[in-house]
């Protein structure tokens, strides 16, 4: 396995970050994740709009997307063997080496891009509600950042109770999003998902989803979901992905005529255009 760190390929076996970069103790940094098939990205421009607003967002200097394009051709190049399969391409992007704390160090920062496997999704999948909430009012809202913590604690209760992603409410009691997706709902006929101003990220299946299915923005309640006629989650990974349980409540038939119909239009129109 090959995988790129600052400036080049390096073998995942022997490839090497300082122990005292800035992402590692402070977790300060950046990601996106991209999809990949037959060693081809979706959406990577998007992705890399995303990365650099990222980084303005969090103060970090401005990333060279040119050099990010470069190294993910170089890390998909030199990882024949995932090439038929459906790969998940992570580029990284943190603060360098630093001192111990808070305070960034001057050495720049670090460019990490690796490939990995990913499985492929089932149709539907279950969900909880978790009592923390997202903050739509704080410092990284909005931000894709490494600062992942809150999401492993959420995920892990959902693989608990026999489920596949967690949702947060924000401070406010407004269905936020999921650990790694966003949501969507149906209800009384109208296609419905948070707004970016809930504190969700903006996510880029979201944002195409949202474009090819003609889904509004709109506060909603965390209760919703007891109410929802169909409920499903979008992410780079997922692509549109049904729920048939939300804690307790079954929604049987899952995926629904509305949620069949954004699977349908995403697939086909994914699969005209790699870079929408």
């Amino acid at each position: 396995m090959k995988l790129w760190v600052d400036g080049g390929l390096q073998d995942a076996a022997t490839a090497r970050v300082s122990v005292l970069d800035h992402g590692l103790t402070v977790g300060d940094g950046i990601f996106e994740t991209v999809k990949a098939t037959a060693g081809r990205t979706f959406a990577l421009t998007r992705h890399l709009d995303r990365l650099a607003r990222s980084a303005r967002g969090l103060g970090l200097p401005e990333p060279d997307l040119d050099e990010v394009r470069r190294a993910c051709a170089a890390v998909l190049d030199a990882n024949p063997h995932l090439m038929a399969k459906l790969g998940r391409l992570r580029i990284t992007y943190t603060g360098g080496l630093s001192p111990l704390g808070s305070e960034r160090g001057d050495t720049g920062p670090t460019l990490i891009v690796a490939l990995g496997e990913a499985g492929r999704r089932p149709d539907s999948t279950a969900v909880i509600t978790v009592p923390w909430t997202r903050n739509e009012r704080g410092a990284l809202t909005g931000l894709k950042t490494t600062s992942y913590a809150e999401n492993v604690v959420a995920l892990a209760r959902a693989r608990e109770q026999g489920a596949s992603e967690a949702l947060f409410a924000n401070t406010v009691g407004q269905l936020c999003e999921g650990t790694g997706s966003n949501v969507f709902v149906v209800l009384e006929g109208r296609l419905l998902t948070p707004p970016v101003s809930s504190g969700c990220l903006a996510g880029i299946t979201r944002a195409l989803a949202v474009e090819w299915t003609g889904a509004e923005e709109a506060d909603l309640p965390l209760d919703v979901l007891e109410r929802a006629d169909e409920v499903f989650l979008t992410s780079t990974l997922r692509d549109v992905q049904a729920v048939h349980r939300v804690d307790g409540r079954q929604l049987p038939g899952a995926p629904g005529p509305v949620t069949a119909k954004a699977m349908r239009v995403f697939d086909e129109r994914a699969a005209s255009d790699l870079d929408p």
